[in-house]
């Protein structure tokens, strides 16, 4: 579903001399005998829009926190920006961050949005917006709050500043949470089925936001079950299954000729 009148994006091939933003290589991760993401791979250069889709369990969300340093890979290699991510084992033999400094060093680099929004309910907006400014990044309190105002207003929440989250819509608050991912001035955004928890009719007015993104040429990673919206506005559409990549391409093949019998099935029952 989208909202009605909201252009398709203008899509962007990524050129061979396009730097990477985001490369994932073989990568598995285990929780316990559960075996979630089983040597996938995957890359964004500047400018794309990589839609990620799939079926429940299929892996999706863990690949998406992997990247985010949220969860730790059990193998593989994540690089942000040209730099890999590095692990080491602990004493329990668990896989774990080498450095947390460059943990957040990477995560400054990534504007991460979820799909249950995750705004502190004790800030108002423009609270919320310039928190990781001021207080991790060092940015002066008044150069945030000028710069919170401007994204609130893109995203259309201008006069609802100084409004606490529990007093918004879904689709307010969800805004309000890409505003605040943006202001960090992001690398690459990453989406976490950011419609997922939202009623029917507040899902077209969050879609428009992050379509408005890809039209600037922004770099997103996007889990979706919006296939309508991914074939607009991705480059490159992966479907994982089963924690693998199945299959890859770019919209029109994904959506329009696809070769998997599993991503033809899964289609027709999103359809």
């Amino acid at each position: 579903m989208i909202a009605q009148g909201t252009a398709p994006a203008l899509k962007y091939t990524a050129q061979n001399d396009a730097a990477e933003a985001i490369h994932v290589e073989n990568l598995h991760k285990r929780f316990g005998e559960l075996h979630v993401l089983k040597g996938v791979s995957l890359s964004a250069r500047d400018g794309e829009v990589i839609a990620i889709i799939g079926g429940s369990g299929s892996g999706k969300s863990t690949l998406l926190r992997c990247i985010n340093c949220l969860e730790n890979p059990t193998s593989g290699i994540v690089r942000v920006n040209g730099e890999e991510i590095r692990m080491k084992a602990d004493s329990h033999g668990h896989t774990v961050p080498a450095d947390r400094k460059q943990i957040e060093r990477i995560r400054s680099k990534l504007g991460m949005v979820f799909q249950n929004f995750n705004l502190w309910s004790h800030m108002t907006l423009i609270e919320n917006v310039i928190e990781v400014p001021v207080h991790v990044l060092g940015v002066k309190r008044d150069v945030a709050i000028a710069e919170a105002e401007k994204l609130l207003a893109r995203v259309g929440l201008a006069e609802k500043r100084d409004v606490y989250p529990a007093y918004l819509s879904g689709g307010q608050q969800q805004r309000a949470a890409i505003a605040r991912a943006l202001a960090i001035n992001p690398r690459v955004m990453l989406f976490d089925e950011p419609t997922s928890a939202l009623d029917p009719e507040l899902i077209g007015e969050v879609l428009k936001v992050i379509g408005d993104l890809a039209r600037e040429g922004r770099t997103m990673v996007l889990v979706t079950h919006e296939m309508k919206f991914a074939r607009e506005v991705a480059s490159h559409v992966v479907y994982l299954y089963n924690g693998l990549v199945e299959e890859e391409g770019p919209p029109e093949q994904i959506f329009g000729a696809p070769k998997s019998e599993r991503l033809k099935q899964f289609l027709r029952n999103v359809g």
